[in-house]
């Protein structure tokens, strides 16, 4: 059977290479392209063997739009229109678009969309695999309704399991790897409600650290596993009030503990000691800010170095935290240049792991309140100005479009966030107008983009993202789904004879 279908898609290729000669575009590179690009769909074949690695690559809050913006962002550094530009997750050959609402919440927060990425249910906005039976904060039944995690059942196989993100290592989704919490914000136990017996979430890493389950743990946090009377390596004080350092157990555990760049370069990984990175008291820096701390790709490649030499194998969590960050401040340049860094780690991924072993998945937790304008030229700005259609070429006439104020706009706003034009006067009322805005203005890497409501902080939204995949059984991702199926095509791949 498998012959005749390949034999059958050999033939429709001929087919309608036949055809298209016939076309009077069949000459135009748009043509070509395509048929390129269908000719190499008709060649891809599923893998079905077991996935000896799974990576699980989750840009939080980097939606079908958010990916866009940082599409044409990386194309336009690159001198081309940006549109056009294909990002390495985009080059994988499976997608799927996906359901991200929770069990209790038509918009998700991080909580209950990285848990069902690594407990395969959904669950309620605020809390951390524990299921939907239980209330956001009771500490006492949640005790009795934790979900078995996959970084457990991969571990459980003997595979090493490595958690990585630009964010605090005790957030959301790098939290959901290892973590089980009525509460997200239980990051460590100076808000843990009296009596409550539930481990803080640094807390939790240790223990799992101790338990073998994870490997390597990187990214920011320092605050959560350091005493309030105990400053740490940049003189920030930590946030424990129980007296604990978590780093220094970790240490007596065996653990190699490093906080900077160059520790993180001069370390042995790979020797079987668990390793714990904690590059910030809290997130990593920005990229674009980024200095004395390592890079989401150069965290990539180290982990899979390291985790690479079990025979049986490895799962890896990897999340651009802050690109979602970026997002909540309203500042584009921001989220675009995390976004490419996240993208840069895809990158050193694919050319690291074998598809025929690896499947390597690439998705967002969430979107974001994020709006495109138009009419807008083509190689308009991602971070700029709307320039007019240019009807006599390709790229835009570098006019900007106006509003039916007079005055012109960028091609990226939000809803809402810090940047509303209106503002609270001094007698309680709303008012404003849009300022007049300069190109230069506009792409200043500090701009935050105009926003319609005004809030402190701007929200995620509900929409679909997208899942990008190769590797064993990535061919399962189709169509739509829900979010929690991630989960079931790892741990498929992961036990497929």
């Amino acid at each position: 059977m498998k012959h005749i279908l390949l034999a059958t898609s050999a033939l429709v290729a001929v087919a309608g290479a036949s055809m298209a000669q016939d076309l009077p575009q069949a000459g135009t590179e748009w043509f070509t392209d395509a048929e390129a690009a269908l000719a190499a769909r008709l060649e891809t074949q599923p893998i079905t063997a077991r996935a000896k690695n799974v990576i699980l690559f989750t840009a939080d809050g980097n939606g079908v739009g958010t990916n866009y913006a940082i599409r044409l962002f990386s194309g336009q550094l690159e001198g081309g229109l940006g549109d056009d530009y294909v990002q390495p997750q985009e080059t994988l050959p499976y997608s799927a678009l996906v359901k991200t609402y929770s069990s209790n919440g038509q918009t998700p927060d991080s909580a209950p969309t990285a848990m069902a990425m690594n407990s395969g249910v959904k669950g309620k906005n605020g809390m951390i695999n524990v299921m939907d039976t239980v209330a956001v904060g009771d500490c006492a039944a949640g005790a009795e309704a934790g979900t078995k995690t996959f970084a457990e059942i991969a571990s459980e196989m003997g595979k090493s399991v490595g958690v990585i993100s630009t964010a605090r290592i005790t957030h959301a989704t790098p939290a959901a790897v290892y973590a089980r919490t009525v509460n997200r914000d239980w990051e460590d136990n100076s808000l843990l409600p009296e009596g409550c017996t539930q481990k803080d979430i640094a807390d939790q890493l240790i223990d799992q650290m101790k338990a073998g389950v994870i490997d390597i743990a990187l990214g920011g946090g320092r605050q959560h596993f350091l005493p309030t009377e105990t400053t740490d390596v940049e003189g920030k004080a930590g946030k424990r009030t129980d007296g604990r350092d978590l780093t220094a157990e970790a240490t007596e555990a065996g653990a190699q503990v490093v906080f900077g760049d160059e520790d993180f370069a001069a370390l042995t990984m790979g020797d079987n000691a668990p390793v714990l990175g904690l590059f910030e008291a809290s997130h990593m820096k920005y990229e674009y800010d980024r200095t004395g701390e390592p890079s989401l790709a150069e965290m990539t490649e180290a982990t899979i170095n390291a985790l690479s030499s079990n025979e049986e194998g490895y799962y890896i969590s990897i999340e651009a935290g802050r690109v979602d960050h970026a997002n909540h401040e309203g500042n584009l340049y921001r989220v675009l240049t995390d976004g490419k860094a996240f993208a840069d780690a895809i990158a050193k991924a694919m050319e690291l792991t074998n598809p025929e072993e690896t499947l390597i998945i690439v998705t967002a937790d969430h979107e974001h309140a994020i709006a495109f304008n138009g009419y807008c030229g083509r190689g308009s700005k991602i971070n700029g100005l709307c320039m007019g259609e240019n009807e006599q070429g390709t790229e835009h006439t570098g006019e900007p479009n106006l509003g039916d104020d007079g005055k012109p706009y960028t091609v990226v706003n939000y809803l809402n966030g810090a940047g509303a034009v209106v503002t609270e006067q001094a007698d309680g009322t709303w008012s404003g107008s849009r300022p007049d805005l300069t190109e230069e203005e506009a792409t200043d890497p500090d701009y935050v983009q105009q926003a319609l409501i005004p809030l402190s902080s701007e929200t995620h939204s509900g929409e679909d993202v997208a899942v990008f995949a190769r590797g064993p059984w990535a061919h399962l991702f189709r169509g739509v789904i829900e979010q929690n199926e991630i989960f079931h095509v790892m741990n498929y791949a992961v036990h497929a004879e």
